[in-house]
Protein backbone atom coordinates (compact mmCIF):
# COMPACT_ATOMS: atom_id res chain seq x y z
CA UNK A 1 0.00 0.00 0.00
CA UNK A 2 2.99 2.46 0.77
CA UNK A 3 4.40 4.58 -1.96
CA UNK A 4 8.36 4.71 -2.33
CA UNK A 5 9.87 8.13 -0.41
CA UNK A 6 10.50 9.32 -4.22
CA UNK A 7 7.05 9.21 -4.88
CA UNK A 8 5.78 10.42 -1.70
CA UNK A 9 7.68 13.88 -2.02
CA UNK A 10 6.93 14.02 -5.76
CA UNK A 11 2.84 13.72 -4.96
CA UNK A 12 3.14 16.04 -2.08
CA UNK A 13 5.45 18.88 -4.62
CA UNK A 14 3.11 18.10 -6.84
CA UNK A 15 -0.19 19.06 -4.94
CA UNK A 16 1.79 22.22 -3.59
CA UNK A 17 2.11 23.17 -6.75
CA UNK A 18 -1.21 22.78 -8.48
CA UNK A 19 -3.59 23.09 -5.91
CA UNK A 20 -4.14 25.93 -3.64
CA UNK A 21 -2.98 25.25 -0.05
CA UNK A 22 -1.74 22.09 -1.85
CA UNK A 23 -5.50 20.73 -1.01
CA UNK A 24 -9.23 20.21 -2.56
CA UNK A 25 -9.89 22.41 0.52
CA UNK A 26 -11.06 19.55 2.66
CA UNK A 27 -8.27 18.21 5.11
CA UNK A 28 -4.58 19.07 5.21
CA UNK A 29 -2.35 18.59 3.29
CA UNK A 30 -0.09 15.98 4.13
CA UNK A 31 -2.54 13.63 4.58
CA UNK A 32 -3.36 11.65 0.97
CA UNK A 33 -5.33 8.32 1.59
CA UNK A 34 -4.85 5.82 -0.68
CA UNK A 35 -7.35 2.85 -0.02
CA UNK A 36 -10.04 2.31 2.16
CA UNK A 37 -11.67 -1.28 3.37
CA UNK A 38 -14.30 -1.39 5.83
CA UNK A 39 -13.94 0.61 8.49
CA UNK A 40 -10.15 1.56 7.54
CA UNK A 41 -7.88 3.91 5.49
CA UNK A 42 -4.58 3.85 4.98
CA UNK A 43 -2.83 6.92 3.99
CA UNK A 44 0.19 6.87 1.18
CA UNK A 45 3.05 6.04 3.73
CA UNK A 46 1.00 2.88 4.10
CA UNK A 47 0.01 3.63 8.46
CA UNK A 48 -3.13 2.45 8.69
CA UNK A 49 -6.35 4.22 10.37
CA UNK A 50 -9.81 3.75 11.99
CA UNK A 51 -11.80 5.45 9.90
CA UNK A 52 -14.18 8.10 11.58
CA UNK A 53 -14.27 10.62 8.64
CA UNK A 54 -16.06 8.52 6.13
CA UNK A 55 -15.34 10.85 3.38
CA UNK A 56 -17.23 13.63 5.54
CA UNK A 57 -20.13 10.72 6.20
CA UNK A 58 -21.56 9.82 2.86
CA UNK A 59 -19.51 5.98 3.79
CA UNK A 60 -21.94 5.11 6.41
CA UNK A 61 -21.34 1.15 5.36
CA UNK A 62 -17.99 1.61 5.67
CA UNK A 63 -15.78 1.62 2.81
CA UNK A 64 -15.83 -1.16 -0.47
CA UNK A 65 -18.84 -2.91 0.45
CA UNK A 66 -19.43 -6.00 -1.31
CA UNK A 67 -22.80 -5.28 -2.40
CA UNK A 68 -22.98 -1.70 -3.14
CA UNK A 69 -19.57 -2.25 -5.07
CA UNK A 70 -21.49 -5.17 -7.35
CA UNK A 71 -24.17 -2.49 -7.85
CA UNK A 72 -22.02 0.40 -9.02
CA UNK A 73 -19.78 -2.63 -11.08
CA UNK A 74 -23.03 -3.63 -12.38
CA UNK A 75 -24.19 -0.35 -13.69
CA UNK A 76 -20.93 0.90 -15.13
CA UNK A 77 -21.21 -2.23 -17.48
CA UNK A 78 -24.43 -0.49 -19.12
CA UNK A 79 -23.30 3.20 -18.64
CA UNK A 80 -22.43 6.25 -16.64
CA UNK A 81 -24.71 9.07 -17.26
CA UNK A 82 -27.57 10.09 -19.42
CA UNK A 83 -29.38 13.16 -18.49
CA UNK A 84 -32.50 12.05 -18.81
CA UNK A 85 -34.45 9.24 -16.40
CA UNK A 86 -33.02 6.20 -15.69
CA UNK A 87 -34.10 3.34 -13.46
CA UNK A 88 -31.92 3.47 -10.85
CA UNK A 89 -32.82 7.41 -10.01
CA UNK A 90 -36.48 6.56 -10.27
CA UNK A 91 -36.28 3.40 -7.91
CA UNK A 92 -33.74 5.25 -5.80
CA UNK A 93 -36.76 8.19 -5.63
CA UNK A 94 -39.24 5.73 -4.68
CA UNK A 95 -37.82 4.46 -2.03
CA UNK A 96 -36.82 7.77 -0.77
CA UNK A 97 -40.32 8.99 -1.12
CA UNK A 98 -41.54 5.95 0.85
CA UNK A 99 -39.07 6.12 3.55
CA UNK A 100 -38.97 10.15 4.43
CA UNK A 101 -41.92 11.39 5.81
CA UNK A 102 -42.39 14.91 4.49
CA UNK A 103 -41.20 13.19 0.86
CA UNK A 104 -44.15 13.02 -1.62
CA UNK A 105 -42.05 13.82 -4.45
CA UNK A 106 -37.97 14.18 -4.92
CA UNK A 107 -35.72 15.82 -7.11
CA UNK A 108 -32.33 15.20 -7.17
CA UNK A 109 -28.77 17.35 -7.13
CA UNK A 110 -25.26 15.98 -6.94
CA UNK A 111 -24.46 18.09 -3.80
CA UNK A 112 -25.79 19.02 -0.48
CA UNK A 113 -24.78 22.28 -1.06
CA UNK A 114 -26.99 22.69 -4.45
CA UNK A 115 -30.21 20.91 -2.51
CA UNK A 116 -29.86 23.52 -0.29
CA UNK A 117 -29.47 26.40 -2.46
CA UNK A 118 -32.42 24.94 -4.61
CA UNK A 119 -34.30 24.29 -1.46
CA UNK A 120 -34.04 27.74 -0.32
CA UNK A 121 -35.18 29.19 -3.86
CA UNK A 122 -38.57 26.44 -3.69
CA UNK A 123 -39.56 27.82 -0.71
CA UNK A 124 -39.30 32.10 -1.67
CA UNK A 125 -40.91 31.33 -5.33
CA UNK A 126 -43.57 28.94 -3.13
CA UNK A 127 -44.20 31.45 -0.39
CA UNK A 128 -43.89 34.97 -2.23
CA UNK A 129 -41.14 36.03 0.43
CA UNK A 130 -37.76 37.03 0.53
CA UNK A 131 -36.02 36.05 4.07
CA UNK A 132 -34.95 32.96 5.54
CA UNK A 133 -34.75 32.47 9.07
CA UNK A 134 -31.60 30.53 9.97
CA UNK A 135 -29.38 29.14 13.18
CA UNK A 136 -26.15 30.67 14.44
CA UNK A 137 -23.59 27.54 13.52
CA UNK A 138 -26.21 26.23 11.27
CA UNK A 139 -24.04 24.81 8.29
CA UNK A 140 -26.38 24.81 4.56
CA UNK A 141 -23.70 24.54 1.96
CA UNK A 142 -22.03 26.92 0.38
CA UNK A 143 -24.20 28.79 -1.66
CA UNK A 144 -24.17 33.15 -0.63
CA UNK A 145 -27.22 32.30 1.09
CA UNK A 146 -25.61 29.44 3.33
CA UNK A 147 -22.49 30.50 4.01
CA UNK A 148 -24.27 33.25 6.39
CA UNK A 149 -23.41 33.18 10.31
CA UNK A 150 -22.37 29.73 10.16
CA UNK A 151 -18.85 30.12 12.27
CA UNK A 152 -19.05 33.94 13.42
CA UNK A 153 -15.94 35.10 15.54
CA UNK A 154 -18.33 37.35 17.60
CA UNK A 155 -21.73 35.18 18.36
CA UNK A 156 -24.76 36.92 19.63
CA UNK A 157 -25.20 39.05 16.67
CA UNK A 158 -28.77 37.92 16.24
CA UNK A 159 -30.21 38.56 14.00
CA UNK A 160 -27.95 40.07 11.69
CA UNK A 161 -26.40 37.63 9.71
CA UNK A 162 -22.36 38.13 9.07
CA UNK A 163 -20.95 36.46 5.78
CA UNK A 164 -18.15 34.12 6.55
CA UNK A 165 -16.38 34.36 3.45
CA UNK A 166 -15.26 36.77 1.66
CA UNK A 167 -16.98 37.69 -2.10
CA UNK A 168 -20.30 37.72 -0.80
CA UNK A 169 -22.56 40.38 -1.78
CA UNK A 170 -23.52 42.71 0.96
CA UNK A 171 -26.88 42.69 -0.11
CA UNK A 172 -27.44 39.31 1.16
CA UNK A 173 -27.74 40.52 5.10
CA UNK A 174 -31.35 41.53 4.10
CA UNK A 175 -32.58 38.05 3.04
CA UNK A 176 -31.37 36.33 6.21
CA UNK A 177 -31.90 36.37 9.74
CA UNK A 178 -30.44 34.71 12.34
CA UNK A 179 -31.23 33.38 15.96
CA UNK A 180 -29.78 30.73 18.75
CA UNK A 181 -30.63 27.10 18.26
CA UNK A 182 -32.65 25.78 21.02
CA UNK A 183 -34.08 29.73 21.57
CA UNK A 184 -37.75 29.52 20.39
CA UNK A 185 -38.80 32.68 22.28
CA UNK A 186 -35.80 34.18 20.04
CA UNK A 187 -37.42 32.57 16.78
CA UNK A 188 -40.93 33.58 18.03
CA UNK A 189 -39.70 37.28 18.21
CA UNK A 190 -38.21 37.23 15.00
CA UNK A 191 -41.02 36.03 13.07
CA UNK A 192 -43.09 39.03 14.82
CA UNK A 193 -40.57 41.53 13.74
CA UNK A 194 -40.96 40.20 10.02
CA UNK A 195 -44.57 39.34 9.21
CA UNK A 196 -45.34 38.23 5.99
CA UNK A 197 -41.60 38.20 5.08
CA UNK A 198 -39.93 35.59 6.26
CA UNK A 199 -40.14 32.54 3.65
CA UNK A 200 -38.64 29.39 5.52
CA UNK A 201 -37.19 28.68 8.88
CA UNK A 202 -33.98 26.67 7.58
CA UNK A 203 -32.13 24.21 9.98
CA UNK A 204 -30.50 21.42 10.67
CA UNK A 205 -32.51 19.42 13.12
CA UNK A 206 -29.42 18.24 14.90
CA UNK A 207 -27.47 21.34 13.99
CA UNK A 208 -23.84 19.67 13.51
CA UNK A 209 -23.50 18.18 16.88
CA UNK A 210 -25.83 19.74 19.55
CA UNK A 211 -29.12 18.14 19.62
CA UNK A 212 -32.54 19.76 20.17
CA UNK A 213 -34.12 20.58 23.22
CA UNK A 214 -37.41 18.85 24.19
CA UNK A 215 -39.89 20.87 22.29
CA UNK A 216 -37.73 22.97 20.27
CA UNK A 217 -38.73 21.25 16.79
CA UNK A 218 -42.14 20.74 18.01
CA UNK A 219 -42.05 24.53 18.51
CA UNK A 220 -40.35 25.74 15.07
CA UNK A 221 -43.18 23.22 13.31
CA UNK A 222 -46.12 25.37 15.36
CA UNK A 223 -45.00 28.90 14.37
CA UNK A 224 -44.46 28.19 11.06
CA UNK A 225 -47.84 26.60 10.34
CA UNK A 226 -49.03 29.79 12.32
CA UNK A 227 -47.62 31.98 10.03
CA UNK A 228 -47.53 30.39 6.38
CA UNK A 229 -43.66 29.74 6.72
CA UNK A 230 -41.85 26.72 5.16
CA UNK A 231 -40.41 24.45 7.41
CA UNK A 232 -37.40 23.01 5.64
CA UNK A 233 -34.98 21.25 7.64
CA UNK A 234 -31.44 19.94 6.05
CA UNK A 235 -30.69 16.33 6.24
CA UNK A 236 -27.87 16.25 4.27
CA UNK A 237 -25.69 14.96 7.18
CA UNK A 238 -28.55 13.19 9.18
CA UNK A 239 -30.75 11.37 6.35
CA UNK A 240 -31.00 7.88 6.57
CA UNK A 241 -28.22 8.59 9.53
CA UNK A 242 -30.36 8.70 12.64
CA UNK A 243 -32.67 6.67 11.58
CA UNK A 244 -34.15 5.16 8.44
CA UNK A 245 -36.31 7.88 7.97
CA UNK A 246 -33.96 10.35 8.73
CA UNK A 247 -34.06 13.31 11.61
CA UNK A 248 -37.69 14.01 11.44
CA UNK A 249 -38.40 10.67 11.71
CA UNK A 250 -36.23 10.14 14.47
CA UNK A 251 -37.46 13.38 16.38
CA UNK A 252 -41.07 13.07 15.64
CA UNK A 253 -41.34 16.26 13.68
CA UNK A 254 -42.31 16.45 10.14
CA UNK A 255 -41.17 19.76 8.04
CA UNK A 256 -42.45 20.80 4.56
CA UNK A 257 -39.26 20.37 3.09
CA UNK A 258 -35.95 18.35 3.40
CA UNK A 259 -32.38 18.23 1.79
CA UNK A 260 -30.73 14.99 1.14
CA UNK A 261 -27.43 13.64 0.65
CA UNK A 262 -24.60 11.90 1.98
CA UNK A 263 -26.05 8.44 2.62
CA UNK A 264 -28.18 8.45 0.13
CA UNK A 265 -25.25 8.50 -2.60
CA UNK A 266 -23.55 5.62 -1.36
CA UNK A 267 -20.17 7.36 -1.31
CA UNK A 268 -20.87 8.83 -4.61
CA UNK A 269 -21.98 12.50 -5.53
CA UNK A 270 -25.50 12.89 -5.19
CA UNK A 271 -28.01 14.81 -3.13
CA UNK A 272 -31.71 15.71 -2.88
CA UNK A 273 -35.06 18.03 -2.00
CA UNK A 274 -37.67 16.29 -0.92
CA UNK A 275 -41.04 17.28 0.28
CA UNK A 276 -44.50 18.10 -0.10
CA UNK A 277 -46.53 17.44 -3.19
CA UNK A 278 -47.91 21.11 -3.66
CA UNK A 279 -44.15 22.94 -2.60
CA UNK A 280 -42.66 20.37 -5.08
CA UNK A 281 -44.77 21.22 -8.30
CA UNK A 282 -43.38 24.37 -8.73
CA UNK A 283 -40.28 21.92 -10.25
CA UNK A 284 -42.97 21.12 -12.63
CA UNK A 285 -43.51 23.80 -15.60
CA UNK A 286 -46.40 22.29 -17.04
CA UNK A 287 -48.30 22.23 -13.44
CA UNK A 288 -47.87 25.95 -12.22
CA UNK A 289 -47.75 29.46 -13.87
CA UNK A 290 -44.45 30.66 -15.47
CA UNK A 291 -44.03 33.13 -12.89
CA UNK A 292 -44.16 30.33 -10.15
CA UNK A 293 -41.94 27.76 -11.96
CA UNK A 294 -38.60 26.99 -10.36
CA UNK A 295 -36.06 25.54 -13.02
CA UNK A 296 -33.61 22.87 -11.62
CA UNK A 297 -31.36 21.28 -13.81
CA UNK A 298 -28.02 19.39 -13.11
CA UNK A 299 -25.84 17.29 -15.32
CA UNK A 300 -24.85 14.33 -13.22
CA UNK A 301 -28.35 15.12 -11.40
CA UNK A 302 -29.90 11.47 -10.62
CA UNK A 303 -26.77 9.88 -12.01
CA UNK A 304 -27.44 5.85 -12.72
CA UNK A 305 -24.18 4.78 -11.14
CA UNK A 306 -24.53 6.87 -7.87
CA UNK A 307 -28.09 5.90 -7.83
CA UNK A 308 -27.04 2.32 -7.66
CA UNK A 309 -24.47 3.00 -5.11
CA UNK A 310 -27.78 4.71 -2.81
CA UNK A 311 -30.38 1.97 -3.82
CA UNK A 312 -28.10 -0.42 -2.58
CA UNK A 313 -26.78 1.39 0.77
CA UNK A 314 -30.33 2.01 1.28
CA UNK A 315 -31.50 -1.61 1.48
CA UNK A 316 -28.80 -2.33 3.63
CA UNK A 317 -29.89 0.10 6.36
CA UNK A 318 -33.66 -0.83 6.00
CA UNK A 319 -32.33 -4.66 7.41
CA UNK A 320 -33.92 -5.49 10.49
CA UNK A 321 -31.65 -4.72 13.49
CA UNK A 322 -28.91 -2.28 11.58
CA UNK A 323 -30.54 1.11 13.30
CA UNK A 324 -29.92 -0.75 17.08
CA UNK A 325 -26.36 -2.22 16.25
CA UNK A 326 -25.52 1.33 14.92
CA UNK A 327 -26.60 3.15 17.55
CA UNK A 328 -25.67 0.53 20.66
CA UNK A 329 -22.01 1.27 19.10
CA UNK A 330 -22.42 4.72 18.59
CA UNK A 331 -23.10 4.55 22.40
CA UNK A 332 -20.42 2.83 23.73
CA UNK A 333 -18.33 5.07 22.05
CA UNK A 334 -19.77 7.97 23.73
CA UNK A 335 -19.66 6.51 26.94
CA UNK A 336 -16.25 5.17 26.82
CA UNK A 337 -14.61 8.86 25.45
CA UNK A 338 -16.46 10.59 28.07
CA UNK A 339 -15.05 8.37 30.64
CA UNK A 340 -11.75 8.83 29.32
CA UNK A 341 -11.82 12.60 29.60
CA UNK A 342 -13.06 12.68 32.97
CA UNK A 343 -10.13 9.76 34.09
CA UNK A 344 -8.03 12.59 33.00
CA UNK A 345 -9.62 15.44 34.76
CA UNK A 346 -10.57 17.37 31.36
CA UNK A 347 -13.22 19.70 31.42
CA UNK A 348 -14.92 18.50 28.19
CA UNK A 349 -18.04 17.42 27.29
CA UNK A 350 -19.35 14.50 24.44
CA UNK A 351 -21.51 16.15 22.15
CA UNK A 352 -23.56 14.89 19.63
CA UNK A 353 -25.63 11.49 18.83
CA UNK A 354 -24.13 7.76 18.41
CA UNK A 355 -23.55 8.43 14.92
CA UNK A 356 -22.08 11.22 14.79
CA UNK A 357 -20.54 13.31 18.06
CA UNK A 358 -17.47 14.74 19.07
CA UNK A 359 -15.60 16.31 22.37
CA UNK A 360 -16.28 19.89 22.74
CA UNK A 361 -13.60 21.44 25.31
CA UNK A 362 -15.79 23.71 27.52
CA UNK A 363 -18.13 23.30 30.93
CA UNK A 364 -21.53 23.40 31.52
CA UNK A 365 -24.56 22.22 28.97
CA UNK A 366 -23.71 23.23 24.78
CA UNK A 367 -26.83 24.10 23.71
CA UNK A 368 -26.14 26.13 20.94
CA UNK A 369 -23.20 27.91 18.62
CA UNK A 370 -22.06 30.54 21.13
CA UNK A 371 -21.35 27.35 23.76
CA UNK A 372 -19.00 26.09 21.44
CA UNK A 373 -17.56 29.12 20.41
CA UNK A 374 -16.68 29.44 24.09
CA UNK A 375 -14.87 26.25 23.77
CA UNK A 376 -10.57 25.90 23.86
CA UNK A 377 -10.02 25.20 20.23
CA UNK A 378 -6.36 24.08 20.47
CA UNK A 379 -7.39 21.43 23.16
CA UNK A 380 -9.22 20.25 20.11
CA UNK A 381 -6.62 20.52 18.06
CA UNK A 382 -4.10 18.80 20.27
CA UNK A 383 -5.64 16.05 20.62
CA UNK A 384 -7.07 15.73 16.91
CA UNK A 385 -3.52 15.38 16.60
CA UNK A 386 -2.15 12.92 19.23
CA UNK A 387 -5.38 11.04 18.03
CA UNK A 388 -3.97 10.43 13.55
CA UNK A 389 -0.36 9.69 15.28
CA UNK A 390 -2.13 6.47 17.00
CA UNK A 391 -4.07 5.79 14.23
CA UNK A 392 -7.40 7.50 14.41
CA UNK A 393 -8.61 9.46 11.24
CA UNK A 394 -11.45 11.82 12.21
CA UNK A 395 -12.25 15.69 10.99
CA UNK A 396 -11.48 18.61 12.73
CA UNK A 397 -14.95 18.81 14.89
CA UNK A 398 -16.75 15.45 14.32
CA UNK A 399 -16.48 11.63 14.53
CA UNK A 400 -18.80 9.42 11.82
CA UNK A 401 -19.58 5.96 12.95
CA UNK A 402 -20.05 3.71 10.06
CA UNK A 403 -21.77 0.06 10.58
CA UNK A 404 -18.61 -1.32 9.50
CA UNK A 405 -16.87 -0.93 12.91
CA UNK A 406 -17.31 -3.70 15.28
CA UNK A 407 -15.99 -4.81 18.69
CA UNK A 408 -12.61 -4.79 18.05
CA UNK A 409 -12.61 -1.68 16.54
CA UNK A 410 -14.12 0.13 19.71
CA UNK A 411 -11.94 -1.58 21.88
CA UNK A 412 -8.83 -0.18 19.97
CA UNK A 413 -10.67 3.24 19.48
CA UNK A 414 -10.83 3.23 23.65
CA UNK A 415 -6.91 2.17 23.82
CA UNK A 416 -6.14 5.12 21.87
CA UNK A 417 -8.36 7.62 23.26
CA UNK A 418 -7.02 6.07 26.72
CA UNK A 419 -3.16 6.45 25.23
CA UNK A 420 -3.96 10.09 23.88
CA UNK A 421 -6.21 11.85 26.48
CA UNK A 422 -3.40 10.70 28.93
CA UNK A 423 -0.64 11.98 27.34
CA UNK A 424 -2.95 15.11 26.88
CA UNK A 425 -3.63 15.41 30.50
CA UNK A 426 0.11 14.94 31.13
CA UNK A 427 1.43 18.11 29.37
Amino acid sequence: MAADLKEQCSLLEKAQRVLPGGTFGNMAADLIVVEGKGSRVWDENGKEYIDYLLGSGPVILGHGHPQVTAAVHAQLERGTTFFANNPQGIELAAVIADAVPCADKVRFASTGSEADAFAIRLARAYTGRDKILKFEGGYHGYSDYGLMSLAPKTPGNSPLPIPDSAGIPATIKEDILVAPFNDAAAVASLIEEHPDAIAAVFMEPLQRLIPPQPGFLEAMRELTLAHGILLVFDEVVTGFRMSYGGAQQYYGVVPDLCTLGKAIGGGFPLAAVAGREDVMALFDRDRVPADRFVPQVGTLSGNPVAAAAGLATLEILKRPGTYERYFETGEKLMTALSRALDNAGLEAQVVGAPPMFDTVFTDGEVRNYRDTARADSGKMATLNRLLRERGILKSDNKYYVSTAVDEADVDETIEIWNDAIGAMAST
